[in-house]
């Protein structure tokens, strides 16, 4: 036991939970950080705005009036620091009112950096996010989830120790930073599920797969964790006391965790026969070639990405767009947009646990067969989702029916790991890390693809009709990719997963090798230019 009252696999539930959150921590404090970096929005707005209190009114309905001055207000009470406000709030002089706020609003250390620029700092982490993802897998099977997926946490928390050096030395220098902390992060996902398929029982993944959502809880907690540090202590303390966190998870993931049960010295003998007996003839010892081309080809691999795209797809669309939604169509501030961020992802986390939890049972009494398990979780996850999106596209100028449906939407998104997450284990448990590395290279495009159909769509725009096409695009997706799982996913294990020795399987370890110095050459070069 590696307590008086934990399991080990309790214990690795925790550590996989935190490590995802501080995953998530080092990706997106940024974004709340960046508010603080750069000089305030206000500066930025056109000369007729600030001075006329008038913007051009786009074609169609608005939730809130057209003449941006109490918008702005609002704004500007609600998203200022302390320094911003202080600045604002100085005596009028005699000059023109707008060269007097932009005079005002040159604060120092700030930066004078443009929303493409902003964009790109934002981005840069996701580069070469994709690239890092195969070979993730294929180095956990190799050298163990718990070097990659430790080193995956550690060395972007590290980097992020160097950005307030960096945005100060270069704007160049910053970007370099997100982008290696991105392309080394890409290591962890698929890396953790080659261990998954070695610590957890098949009538158990369900619920133990919750923990890669400890990335909800990450997302959910850092923007207001990180908005109390910038007003307490600075911007840069935000990327300080990140670093921190990252390294002393990492001390604590090297003590406590190892690679197999077979590897832990503190684990109880009766924990310890109970998952061997529970994975027999599901993950083999010995070592055996990739069989690349059964993975490719194989059905259920792609009907697992298929559903993973449109799930992803629907989140990244509703977390990220979420803020400019509200306030550009409702006019909430940032307080508001904020905590609308945060919930859903918390409701998304407690409903993968309940969700799990009666998936898992299903399985244990025979109630119902994996493969169905697995399609009703993903006919809640996108199916499911789908009706909420559609009915947060129709909720029109109702504050209170756009917060329900867009949490209630988030939170059936949770059902994913009973879902096509679980599955990806179910059909090859010895390939997991590298079935899951195949899909985040596919299954990353969602993310940059939405903004831009976003960005196109509502650009100069900010109706309730151009984004019920927004949403309407988006529940399309989630309804496509949940019906095609229903009808052909699967779940039980692959004949490749086992595939037979061969005298070529010196040939596919080198192949293996080959895959990996390939596109980490591609990653180190990249960063390095």
């Amino acid at each position: 036991m590696a307590s008086g009252w934990l399991s080990t696999r309790q214990v690795l539930w925790i550590m996989v939970f935190v490590g995802f959150a501080v995953n998530y921590m080092v990706r997106i404090n940024m974004n709340i950080a960046l508010v603080a970096m750069v000089l305030p929005p206000v500066r930025r707005l056109s000369a007729d705005v600030l001075l006329n209190g008038s913007q051009p009114e786009p074609a169609g309905t608005q939730c809130i009036a057209p003449s941006l001055s109490p918008a702005l207000a609002l704004f500007l009470n609600e998203s200022a620091t302390e320094e911003d406000q202080a600045l604002m709030d100085q005596p009028q002089a005699d000059e023109p009112s707008g060269m007097h706020l932009e005079a005002r609003l040159e604060a120092p250390q700030r930066f004078d950096w443009n929303e493409h620029e902003q964009g790109m700092v934002l981005g840069a982490f996701f580069w070469l996010y994709w690239s890092t993802q195969v070979p993730g897998g294929v180095l956990a099977q190799r050298y163990g989830t718990k070097l990659v997926f430790g080193l995956g946490n550690l060395v972007p928390a590290l980097l992020a120790f160097a950005i307030p050096a960096a945005a100060r030395t270069h704007y160049g220098a910053l970007l370099f930073i997100r982008l290696a902390q991105g392309c080394i992060s890409g290591l962890t996902w698929p890396a953790m599920h080659d261990m998954t398929a070695k610590w957890i029982p098949p009538n158990e993944r369900s619920r133990f797969v919750t923990a890669y959502l400890g990335g909800s809880v990450g997302a959910s907690v850092t923007y207001p964790v990180c908005g109390l540090i910038i007003d307490s202590l600075g911007w840069e303390a935000v990327f300080y006391i990140s670093g921190a966190l990252g390294v002393l998870w990492w001390l604590a993931w090297t003590v406590l965790v190892f690679d197999s049960p077979e590897e832990h010295p503190r684990i109880a003998s009766s924990e310890r026969l109970h998952i061997q007996k529970a994975l027999v003839g599901n993950v083999t010892r010995k070592k055996l070639p990739t069989p690349w081309r059964s993975i490719l080809l194989s059905l259920p691999v792609w009907m697992n990405i298929v559903a993973q795209w449109g799930g992803l797809w629907g989140l990244l669309t509703l977390m990220t767009q979420a803020p400019s939604y509200f306030r550009n169509v409702h006019g909430w501030g940032i307080r508001m947009t904020g905590l609308l961020s945060g919930l859903p992802q918390l409701c998304r986390m407690l409903f993968a646990v309940v969700f799990s939890t009666i998936g898992d049972y299903l399985l244990k009494s025979n109630r119902m067969s994996r493969t169905n398990v697995r399609k009703m979780a993903t006919a809640m996850c996108n199916i499911g989702q789908a009706v909420f999106v559609i009915g947060l596209a129709f909720s029109g100028c109702n504050k209170i029916a756009a917060i329900f449906f867009l949490t209630a939407a988030t939170a059936a998104n949770g059902a994913v790991s009973t879902g096509a997450l679980a599955s990806m284990v179910d059909i090859s448990p010895n390939f997991a890390s590298i079935v899951l590395g195949i899909n985040g290279v596919v299954t990353v495009l969602p993310g940059f693809i939405s903004p831009i159909m976003v960005g196109a769509l509502t650009y100069n725009n900010q109706t309730v009709e151009q984004w019920q096409i927004v949403f309407g695009i988006t529940a399309a997706m989630l309804l496509v990719t949940g019906v095609a799982y229903v009808l052909f996913g699967r779940s039980e294990v692959q004949v490749w997963n086992e595939p037979a020795e061969s005298t070529s399987a010196e040939d596919d370890d080198a192949e293996d090798d080959k895959t990996v110095v390939t596109v980490s050459s591609k990653c180190s070069d990249s960063v390095r230019s």
